[in-house]
């Protein structure tokens, strides 16, 4: 009789540590997951920013400085692509200022607003950082799930074992980077 319960004790044990490693595999899909739709909608907006300048430098003659910084932010976020969430939220946040301040310099041109050009850029824009704003949400849910499955005892023991790392957040430091640019012009 008490083989069985030591058979019983540790058939549930096996049973128990496959279904956990399986639930840590799975948050971390998610995760990759998550991140690889944040990399698609950065690559999406990055995409958008040369046309939008292009379409802006016949107007702003006079704002090169502006002109220059969201050149500059854009090339820094494209070149910390294979960075960390944390220093890409960095980078992205710095774009995202950028593109805010040249969005609002916009604003005093009434030629360039009423240009479909750039109002198609503008809803483009929009749009994308709508849907950067879901991956976000996505990824951190995702980010969350599989902390708080290696963090968890007695799933930790095996997330320790198989060397399951928790996830970085996708977070942006600034509190004005999180809202999403306005390119709305009345």
């Amino acid at each position: 009789m008490t083989g069985w319960i030591i058979l019983v004790i540790i058939v549930v044990i096996i049973g128990w540590a496959i279904l956990a490693y399986n639930n840590l595999v799975s948050n971390r899909q998610l995760t990759q997951e998550g991140w690889s739709g944040i990399d698609v909608q950065l690559k999406r907006r990055a995409d958008l920013i040369p046309n939008l300048l292009e379409t802006v430098k016949g107007y702003m003659t006079h704002e090169r400085e502006t002109l220059e910084a969201v050149t500059n932010a854009r090339a820094a976020a494209q070149a910390g692509a294979s960075g960390t969430p944390e220093q890409r939220a960095q980078l992205e946040g710095q774009l995202s200022g950028a593109l805010g301040r040249l969005l609002a310099v916009a604003e005093a041109y009434p030629d360039l607003k009423a240009n479909t050009t750039f109002l198609e850029f503008q809803a483009a824009l929009q749009k994308v950082e709508e849907e950067l704003q879901l991956a976000r949400r996505y990824y951190n849910g995702t980010a969350r799930n599989l902390n708080v499955a290696v963090q968890s005892f007695p799933s930790s023991l095996l997330a320790n074992a198989f060397h399951f790392t928790t996830a970085q957040y996708f977070e942006l430091d600034n509190p004005a980077d999180r809202a999403v640019p306005q390119v709305k012009f009345n």
